[in-house]
Order: structure tokens, then C-alpha cells, then sequence
């Protein structure tokens, strides 16, 4: 046990020490091979890390020209399906050509463009007004969301055929996930839901917690990724927690909204649109909390980094990277907190649906 947690420190301090070593190498050069030692460049940079691509860019080096990583397929739909690789982009340097149409990347977006790929803004200059083709692309978040998927459906599976062959008693990695299992079903799901209805759910608020938390872990790893930091990724969780939360509804959850008992007819009226106006609101704090704390995060983390950058001195340097190391400890705290706070929310949004009658 004590080798085991010798190797997780270790293996966490080596993707930590290669998160900084890649920001470092990439921050020296700049985005367009210029040196980076501004905070303006610093926060161009910092955004730029917290979007979206359509390129797995794992490292790169504008000054050689050289960029580590692969492309992903683009899928856009304009008067009929455009299908072509992001190369074609050379990383938002050049104007893609398909079928007599041009296309170009412009700020994480693609607009449809002449062949000199013209962006044309608006009045005041803040947004491009060029057409957007509907997009279907397979993005960086995309092949990220769809690695943990599989990785979870391995995961289980293992445990599975574990149960089957040990006479339900795990083996191997079986034994990490068993206690994080049950402690979701004893700690989240019962109490909240209660005994008698909480299984329907378990299948999904075991899926949201591990989705989450492997997405979250995955984000402090030297990949770039920021699936969580991604509102419209918060958004689509909730939006399944909230369908869930209303599609399965009983008649006192309905009645305790638009007609609460034992409470004078006039605060009935007054009240059923706060009550309404609430089951709206329930959803929209799961999407903002974790998209909020989760970009937070990696905001707070590569803005320390970047002070390595400004410094570039042999006390300043040293600070930053010890200060960057302990907040990257506490976000493998954060990382499982929010998969939890998110799972126990959910659950208890399940409950208030199936409450009893009150007498």
C-alpha cells in the first residue's frame, strides 16, 4: 500500500512537472514565435488554452514551425455536408477550400469567407458578420468526452466480469471503484432519494459522477483539455439532470409547486410562480457552479504559471512553481469535489420529485 501511494505521488508529480515544462516551452516562444513577456500575452495565451479546437495540439513551437499532435475531422453543413480534416487549417494560418467554398478559422469559430478569407466585423468592430455554417465537428472536447466514455465502459465492465467470476467479491482496479460504488449509493443516492427509489437513478448518478471526475482529472493533465471548463458541456449534464428531475416527478412534487398545501389561497398565488421560476434556477446552478470553479481553476493555475515567464528571476521562478505545485494538489481535491457536489445535487433534485404527500 505504502509503494502504491509512492507511485500515484510520483505519477501526479510527473504530470504536473510536465504541464509547467510545456506551458514554460510553449509561453518562451509565443503563439506566433515571439517571446512571451507581457501579461497581455500571458492572458491571450491563458484564453487560448481554455478554448475549444479543432486540432489535438499537444505541443508547438511557432518560431520552428512545428507542431506535435493530430488533426480531427471538421463536419460542417452548408447547402449540403462539408467533410474535410483541420489541417486544411494549418492551425487558423490558411483558408480551407471545399467544393468551391472557403473557410476559415477565426477566434475558435469558423466563418465561411472569399478565397482570401476576408473577416468582415460589424460596426463596431467586436464581432465578424460572415456566415456560419451549421458545425458537427469532432472537437478536441469531443474526442475527449468520447475517451472517457470508453475508458468508463472498460472500467465497469471489468468490475462486472470481476463480480461474476469471484462470486461478487471485486479484483484488481474492481477494489479502487467498489467502495467509490457504494459510497455514492450509501452517502448520495439513499439519503437524498430514500430506499425505496433510489435504484432507477443509480445508473445515472453513478455515470455523472465518474463522467465528471474523469473529465476533471483528465483536465490537469499535459493534454490542454477543458471539457468541463466548457459551459455548453455544464449545460447538456444539467439539461439531463433536469429532464430527469421532471420526467419522473410524482403528483405531490407538481402539487407543492403550484398549490402547496396548508398555505392561505392568496400566498398559493403568489408563491406558484417562484416555485416555477425555481425549477429553472436548480439546473442553471449545477451548469454554473462546476463550469465556474472548474475554469477558475485552470485560470488561477496557468496564471501562476505564467509569472515563471515574468519573473525570470531565480527567486521568483522557484516561488511560482512551488506556489503552481500545492494549487495543483488542491485541484485533485476540486476535481473530485465537484463530481461529488454535482452528484449529490442531482440526487437531491430526484428526491424532492418523489416526496411524499404531506398531511
Amino acid at each position: 500500500m505504502q509503494k502504491l501511494s509512492v507511485a500515484r505521488f510520483l505519477l501526479t508529480f510527473a504530470l504536473i512537472f510536465t504541464s509547467l515544462s510545456l506551458f514554460a516551452k510553449d509561453a518562451e516562444k509565443g503563439n506566433n514565435g515571439g517571446a512571451v513577456d507581457t501579461k497581455e500575452e500571458i492572458k491571450a495565451y491563458i484564453d487560448h488554452h481554455l478554448l475549444d479546437s479543432y486540432d489535438f495540439t499537444l505541443w508547438s513551437d511557432g518560431e520552428a514551425g512545428t507542431h506535435v499532435g493530430f488533426p480531427l475531422p471538421v463536419i460542417l453543413w452548408d447547402d449540403g455536408l462539408k467533410v474535410f480534416s483541420s489541417s486544411k487549417f494549418h492551425h487558423g494560418e490558411t483558408v480551407a477550400e471545399v467544393d468551391g467554398n472557403y473557410y476559415k478559422l477565426y477566434h475558435g469559430k469558423i466563418y465561411k469567407t472569399d478565397a482570401e478569407g476576408t473577416i468582415t466585423m460589424d460596426q463596431e468592430g467586436h464581432h465578424p458578420t460572415n456566415d456560419k455554417p451549421l458545425d458537427f465537428s469532432i472537437t478536441k472536447n469531443v474526442i475527449t468526452m468520447l475517451l472517457a466514455g470508453l475508458l468508463l465502459f472498460l472500467m465497469f465492465r471489468g468490475l462486472a466480469k470481476s463480480y461474476k467470476k469471484n462470486g461478487a467479491i471485486p479484483k484488481g482496479f474492481g477494489r479502487f471503484l467498489e467502495p467509490l460504488v457504494i459510497f455514492v449509493r450509501d452517502e448520495i443516492a439513499i439519503p437524498n432519494i430514500g430506499e425505496k427509489k433510489y435504484k432507477k437513478y443509480m445508473s445515472f448518478l453513478l455515470t455523472v459522477f465518474f463522467f465528471v471526475w474523469l473529465l476533471n482529472l483528465l483536465g490537469m493533465t499535459p493534454l490542454g483539455v477543458n471539457v468541463t471548463g466548457n459551459i455548453a458541456v455544464t449545460f447538456g449534464l444539467a439539461l439531463l439532470t433536469f429532464l430527469i428531475t421532471n420526467f419522473t416527478a410524482n403528483k405531490n412534487y407538481w402539487g407543492h409547486i403550484f398549490w402547496m398545501p396548508g398555505v392561505p389561497t392568496f400566498m398559493k398565488i403568489v408563491l406558484a410562480p417562484i416555485e416555477l421560476l425555481g425549477v429553472f434556477i436548480k439546473p442553471f446552478s449545477l451548469m454554473i457552479r462546476l463550469y465556474a470553479n472548474m475554469t477558475a481553476g485552470h485560470v488561477v493555475l496557468m496564471s501562476i504559471i505564467g509569472m515563471v515567464v515574468l519573473f525570470k528571476s531565480w527567486i521568483g521562478s522557484p516561488l511560482s512553481f512551488g506556489l503552481a505545485f500545492a494549487l495543483a494538489i488542491l485541484e485533485l481535491l476540486v476535481a473530485a469535489l465537484q463530481a461529488y457536489i454535482f452528484t449529490m445535487l442531482s440526487a437531491l433534485y430526484f428526491g424532492m420529485a418523489n416526496e411524499e404527500a404531506h398531511h
